[in-house]
Formats: C-alpha cells, sequence, structure tokens
C-alpha cells in the first residue's frame, strides 16, 4: 500500500472494529422490530455516517473527491465488505449511490450536479439506478422497452412509460432521484436507441409496487418494481445526449462492478473466519473438525481462492488507474466473473462446516450468500462476462511463442 492507502486502511480498520461490528446487533434488532416492509434506515447508521465523516472516512470510493486511486480504495472496499450492510453506507460508499454519484460526477450538467449530486456527496439522500425490466432480458440492455419521447405538444418535456424492477434502493424513504435508462429513438443504429434521464421519485406517475425479496430476505433499502406511468420530466433532466445511454451504462458500471467485487472479497475473508472459528471449536467424532482433512481443504482452498480473487481485482483495479475503464474492461469482466463464484465457494464451505447453524439466521452466512448469489446476476450475469472474456481471447493478436506452437 502507498502511505495514504496504509493510514486510511489503519484507520478503517479501527472504525470497524470500534464502531460498525458493534452496532450489527442493534442494526439487526431494529430491522427485526421493523418488519420487512418497512424500509427506514436503523438510526445506528446515521449514527456511524456522522462518525464517519468526522473521521475523514467518506466518499472514498470517487477519486476526485478522496484522492485515492482505485487500487488504494480497493483493500479498504474490502473491508467494508466484512459488514456489506452497515459499512459501505457508514462511509457513504453503497451501491447504487456510488455508480449514481460516479454517473453524475461525469455526465451531468452544473446544475443537475448541484440539485442531485451535491446532497448524495453529503449522504442527505439516496438514489436508485432503474434499469432491469421484468418483461426482457436485460443483460442485453437494446432489449429494453420503457420509452423516453418528447412530448408532442412542443413543451419540450420528455414523457416516461415503462416498467422496472430490481432498481435497488428505491424502497428506502430518503430515495429522491432515478436515474432511468429507456429508450428515445427506436430507428437509430442499436447502441444508440437508449438514453437516461433524472426522475425525481415524487413526480406524478412513479409508482413504486413493492421490493422484490433475495432468497426470502428484504435489503434494508429495497429492490423495487416501478411503474412509470405517463410521467414528465423537463428536457433539462436528460443527461448528456440523446442516445447516450449506452456509454453512461459502461461508463458507470465499470468501476461499480469492481468495486461490488473488492467488497466481495472482504465478505469471503468474514465467512473464512468464521469457518476457521468454527473448525477450531467445534468436536465431531471425538477432535475437533480443524482435525478433520476434509475440513483442513474446505479452508485451505478458501484461503487459496480469496488470495488469487484478490490479485486479480487489483490488477484491474491498477489497469483502471493506468490506463482507464476501456482498457482494464476484460479485466474487469474477469473479476466479475471469478469474485462472485468465490465468495459463494467459501460461504458455503463455511454453512457446511457450521451445519444447521449455517443455514439459520443465528450466524450471517445464509444472508451473506443469498446476496453474493444475487451478484452472480447483477450488473450483467456470469455467462455474459465469461463470453466477454472469451471474444477477447479468441480474437488476441498471438504471441510469438504461441504463433510458433500453433504453427501460425
Amino acid at each position: 500500500m502507498s502511505a495514504k492507502g496504509a493510514d486510511y486502511h489503519k484507520r478503517l480498520t479501527e472504525f470497524m472494529v470500534e464502531h460498525v461490528f458493534p452496532a450489527e446487533k442493534s442494526y439487526d434488532e431494529y430491522r427485526a422490530a421493523a418488519g420487512p416492509a418497512d424500509f427506514t434506515v436503523p438510526p445506528v447508521v446515521e449514527e456511524l455516517k456522522v462518525r464517519a465523516r468526522g473521521l475523514g472516512l467518506w466518499n472514498l470510493f470517487l477519486p476526485s473527491e478522496s484522492g485515492l486511486t482505485n487500487l488504494e480504495y480497493a483493500p479498504l472496499a474490502e473491508l467494508t465488505g466484512w459488514s456489506t450492510e452497515i459499512a459501505p453506507e457508514a462511509i457513504n460508499c453503497a451501491a447504487p449511490d456510488t455508480g449514481n454519484m460516479e454517473t453524475l460526477h461525469l455526465f451531468a450538467t452544473e446544475q443537475q450536479r448541484k440539485q442531485w449530486l451535491e446532497p448524495l456527496l453529503a449522504g442527505e439522500i439516496r438514489s436508485a439506478f432503474s434499469m432491469t425490466e421484468p418483461a426482457v432480458a436485460s443483460s442485453d440492455a437494446r432489449n429494453i422497452q420503457t420509452e423516453i419521447v418528447r412530448d408532442a405538444s412542443g413543451s419540450g418535456d420528455y414523457i416516461i412509460n415503462g416498467h422496472k424492477w430490481w432498481t435497488s434502493g428505491a424502497n428506502d424513504p430518503r430515495c429522491k432521484i432515478l436515474i432511468v435508462m429507456g429508450r428515445t429513438n427506436a430507428e437509430a443504429a442499436s447502441h444508440q436507441q437508449q438514453s437516461m434521464i433524472l426522475v425525481p421519485t415524487d413526480t406524478p406517475g412513479v409508482k413504486i409496487l413493492r421490493s422484490t425479496s433475495v432468497f426470502g430476505w428484504q435489503d434494508q433499502h429495497g429492490h423495487a418494481e416501478v411503474i412509470y406511468d405517463n410521467v414528465r420530466v423537463p428536457a433539462a433532466n436528460l443527461l448528456a445526449e440523446e442516445g447516450m445511454g449506452f456509454a453512461i451504462a459502461q461508463a458507470r458500471l465499470g468501476p461499480g462492478r469492481i468495486h461490488h467485487c473488492m467488497r466481495a472479497i472482504g465478505v469471503a475473508e468474514r465467512a473464512l473466519a468464521l469457518m476457521a472459528e468454527r473448525a477450531r471449536t467445534r468436536i465431531a467424532f471425538g477432535k475437533p473438525l480443524a482435525e478433520q482433512g476434509v475440513v483442513q481443504q474446505q479452508i485451505a482452498l478458501s484461503r487459496n481462492e480469496i488470495d488469487q480473487a484478490r490479485l486479480l481485482c487489483e490488477k484491474a483495479a491498477w489497469t483502471i488507474d493506468q490506463h482507464g475503464n476501456k482498457e482494464a474492461r476484460n479485466l474487469v469482466a474477469q473479476i466479475k466473473a471469478v469474485a462472485p463464484q468465490m465468495a459463494c465457494n467459501v460461504i458455503d464451505r463455511a454453512i457446511q462446516v457450521h451445519g444447521g447453524g449455517g443455514v439459520s439466521d443465528d450466524f450471517p452466512l445464509a444472508r451473506m450468500y443469498g446476496w453474493q448469489r444475487a451478484m452472480r446476476i447483477f450488473d450483467g450475469p456470469d455467462e455474459v462476462h465469461m463470453r466477454s472474456i472469451a471474444r477477447a481471447e479468441i480474437g488476441r493478436e498471438q504471441s510469438a511463442l504461441a504463433a510458433a506452437v500453433t504453427g501460425t
């Protein structure tokens, strides 16, 4: 680590140990008492935000705010992965707000930044990204059917009609703005048909129907199903220009994907720590599980996989820093395919070592598994990333060695 990165790592570790982990019990108790239909933030999170901001642990994900490179941020995001429901938001580095703030930073007008980016950076509001649709395979964004069309009366407004789901964060009462992706020109080239537009959540016609659960668990911020019924917003709410939806999405998803992967490594580290402790203390067939060869194999394999994934993640982060998102796209695809699968593998082994307790809510493993399994679908499913990786490999210019052994 750089000296700056090491200093942040030390301070964030102390914050996690002294404040975040002790807050987990209060967080869970509040949510259990409130019930799955209540998406208000537990008060302890707002308390942690105030403390984190006072410690300078704030907006670490955005280089223009923190001065940290992606490589310096990677181990910090990993630390927050140890407590994914609390820590990222406590330091204002939680998805989908991070991706939305990145988008606004890159593409918003000065007025849009003032109205929406500034309160997001201050942690005063939350936001949501509305892209996925239940009626089409949204991993191919060309399928998206939501319409964003100019008002024919000449007012200059845009009218939005569509049906979205997995609009994560929109159920939270603090969510004030939606970034909506939809079709503005069906006659344009396939990658120039879509645009993005800013829609305040209180706009008439925005109907938040429900939050979709993940393996039976409701996220505190919700994964909203949303209807846009003749929603009218001014033309000034358009992000950048018409037809730039794909370009904006790629700029947004590059850092967002790798941030998820950084946190996934922290999730896996927590699962491994729980697995090792369980192995040390649980007796079966007359000796600790730690002395059982099969359990030792599971622990060793988990350590190998975590460290391999971390190095690939850091390589992708370094490449973004040195050469930009476009040059790093294949590495980001690799780590997006690798990290969630790795985390699922490690958590699954930890569940097995915990026995019946592993699938219960007495331990955090089942909840951890659910989100990491979902991560193999959102921000592009594994299959899409694997296809990109394969195409890049097949199209790669052969090295002298490869040409020699293939006879080409």
